[in-house]
């Protein structure tokens, strides 16, 4: 006898037995269900959806329905109130108890849980989804079916009359296919949650199995996690004093590796206190708020009291820095340090603190006063170091030599855990060798090889590396195993890609603009890429706020967005890196002119802004190139027109083309 798969919702049937169960055996098994406090006001709302869904679906048709109330979202880490399948339809369905109209953010709520079947529940795939928006006080709305290409229906917003009328309708129109609710339930859950929304899960107490993706011949979030956290509890156990070097593919999901060991023991009361370090100021203030907010919304906490606690969890590395100077010994066993190669060199370090700090004899390296620190713990402590590559934007950074330098020279007694990926080439330079590692444990667990940013877009990091080299022949090879399935696009035009932007963008989707900090000289555009953005309120307000991302309006540059995405990004080039004569060109704009940067650490600076700026889109993007104007010397067309030209020959299309 084969065994039933587990559902994901607190509540599932066939409707036949839902409509013979009583309500309040039904209210019961939801409220049993739940894991957190109730308030009386969340079982009124079940009795009020159970009570008009028996009313209204008693005289469905379809013979083969199943019910599905309060199902998990694993992505977004929310439930959705219904999920309704019948005739091979899955109808997702959104009740907003007491309402009287439909509001914005419900429809993007009900279109994004839609979304997120479709195209991360294996088992809807290639299912027709119809999201309904179910206000109970509302009065009768004439909205239209309208399905999208992927068969995901625009949101039907219905009263409580409307809920049986509206499914017959659908049943009646759109064609049927079989499914088997078993095979359905089965068929796995792959999600890519942004960085924002694993955050949130993670620290509402959700698996890290529960929301990401695994391959089976690739090493997964979980697997580094498992063996991460076998370090520490081995290190604990033995006294021991351990660093693990984490590496990945980008998009691969270091950082939430990180998040996940320290939203685990966030409490400082457990022997194995984490805290998560990272020197990317606009990530730690967006992943700081976005927890915050989360918790006073679902957990009514006061802001106040969740903001304090989000900021020990999630720490600035230079406030974790400056608050050890007096020589304290740490509360945190375990020390997650995101970008680790991107920590201060011996100069820049020193000159800051003599500077800004007023500590005349600090000579050390970020790494080497940062292991120190770890090091006054008596019995053990674990650093995690998360080593990215290429994506170096500011001066003064170490890369990994500089740890190495450190363990070398000072920390002997350390253990250190890495995988023979850290010396590909791709997070080191000079002439360091893994053969420096002479007492180094290496564990192919500590390498992430699947990339997660993008689900539709495994291909988009290697063509956007070859694009930003200058090598478009290899960058045409693999924009064209995109496909349509990551749509990139590029025009001369601001306002077409404003519009395409508002055409693709759907439910809860984000959207953005984006430049280089040095695109100064599309100010006559209207992109102000010195404005101050606040990252917080760029990334994280409603998108009917001017200060939204969404609003299409403030731009975010490559400091802003460095470990942050979205769905669909405008990224705005200007002539700071220009292609002519078959290269790019490195240029700075200062006072009135273009001049030309030859420090070669600038130019790859510049290089690896655009490289981030062209890899934070999820879904997909649109470049635009400015015409330029011949009555302007600063805006020579000649300075984008050979970038126009060559992105055409990297095999992006014209959006006017089409």
């Amino acid at each position: 006898m084969v065994s039933p798969v587990i559902s994901p919702a607190m509540y599932s049937s066939p409707l036949s037995s839902f409509l013979s169960e009583s309500t309040e055996y039904i209210v019961g098994k939801l409220t049993s269900a739940h894991t957190q406090t109730l308030q009386h006001s969340a079982t009124r709302a079940w009795r009020v959806e159970v009570d008009l869904l028996k009313e209204q679906l008693s005289c469905l048709s379809a013979n083969d329905i199943h019910i599905f109330i309060e199902m998990y979202i694993p992505r977004v880490g929310r439930r959705a109130d219904v999920v309704l399948t019948a005739g091979g339809i899955i109808f997702v369905i959104e009740f907003k108890v007491g309402a009287k109209q439909f509001y914005s953010a419900d429809i993007r709520q009900c279109h994004g849980y839609a979304l997120d079947l479709k195209n991360f529940h294996k088992g809807s795939h290639d299912k027709t989804i119809i999201p309904l928006l179910l206000a109970t006080n509302a009065e009768d709305s004439d909205d239209s079916l309208e399905i999208a290409s992927d068969k995901v229906a625009k949101v039907i917003c219905i009263s409580s009359n409307q809920l049986l009328s509206s499914i017959n309708h659908i049943l009646n129109v759109v064609p049927r296919s079989s499914l088997d609710i078993q095979q359905w339930l089965k068929s796995g859950y792959l999600p890519t949650p942004t960085i924002i929304e694993a955050a949130q899960a993670l620290y509402s107490s959700h698996n890290v199995a529960d929301i990401t993706r695994s391959e089976a011949d690739k090493t997964c979030i979980v697997t580094t996690s498992k063996k991460i956290d076998d370090i520490i509890e081995y290190s604990k156990a033995h006294h021991k004093k351990s660093i693990c070097f984490v590496t990945g593919v980008p998009g691969a999901g270091k950082t939430l590796v990180g998040l996940n060991i320290a939203s685990k023991n966030s409490n400082s009361d457990k022997s194995l206190y984490s805290v998560f370090l990272s020197g990317n100021g606009p990530l730690v203030s967006v992943l700081q708020e976005a927890l915050a907010r989360d918790q006073a919304n679902n957990k009514e906490i006061k802001i106040g009291d969740a903001r304090r606690k989000t900021e020990q969890m999630i720490q600035n590395i230079h406030r974790f820095r400056d608050s050890h100077f007096d020589g304290s010994t740490p509360p945190e066993q375990v020390a997650i340090f995101d970008e680790a190669q991107r920590a201060w060199n011996k100069t820049k370090a020193s000159d800051f603190m003599q500077n800004k700090r007023g500590m005349a004899d600090f000579s050390m390296s970020e790494p080497e006063f940062l292991i120190e620190v770890m090091d006054r713990h008596e019995q053990w402590s674990v650093i995690v170091a998360l080593i990215g590559g290429g994506q170096e934007i500011y001066t003064g950074e170490i890369g990994l030599i500089g740890w190495i330098e450190a363990l070398e020279n000072r920390f002997t007694n350390w253990d250190i855990y890495y995988s023979s990926q850290l010396f590909n080439g791709t997070y080191v330079s000079d002439d360091l060798k893994e053969a420096s590692f002479t007492e180094a444990k290496s564990i192919s667990e500590l390498h992430l090889s699947t990339s997660m940013r993008s689900f539709r877009a495994e291909h988009l990091s290697n063509a956007i590396h070859y694009l930003v080299d200058g090598d478009h022949e290899k960058a045409k090879t693999e924009t064209l195993r995109l496909k349509d399935d990551f749509p990139i696009r590029v025009t001369r035009s601001l306002r077409q890609a404003k519009q395409w932007i508002a055409q693709k963008q759907r439910g809860n989707e984000s959207s953005g603009v984006l430049a280089s900090s040095g695109a100064l000289r599309l100010k006559p555009e209207g992109i102000f890429a010195k404005n101050e953005t606040d990252p917080k309120h760029w990334f994280l307000n409603d998108c009917d706020d001017v200060r939204s991302s969404n609003f299409l309006e403030d731009v975010a540059t490559e400091f802003q967005v460095q470990g942050l995405e979205l769905d669909w990004c405008l990224v705005a080039w200007d002539a700071d890196y220009r292609y002519i004569d078959k290269s790019f060109e490195h240029w700075n704009f200062k006072g009135t002119k273009w001049q030309k940067c030859k420090n070669i650490d600038n130019q790859r600076y510049l290089k690896n802004a655009y490289r981030v700026l062209l890899t934070r889109a999820r879904q997909g993007m649109i470049i635009y190139i400015p015409e330029g104007s011949v009555n302007d010397r600063t805006r020579n067309p000649d300075f984008y027109d050979g970038t126009y030209q060559y992105l055409l020959k990297c095999g992006i299309k014209d959006l006017g083309s089409l």
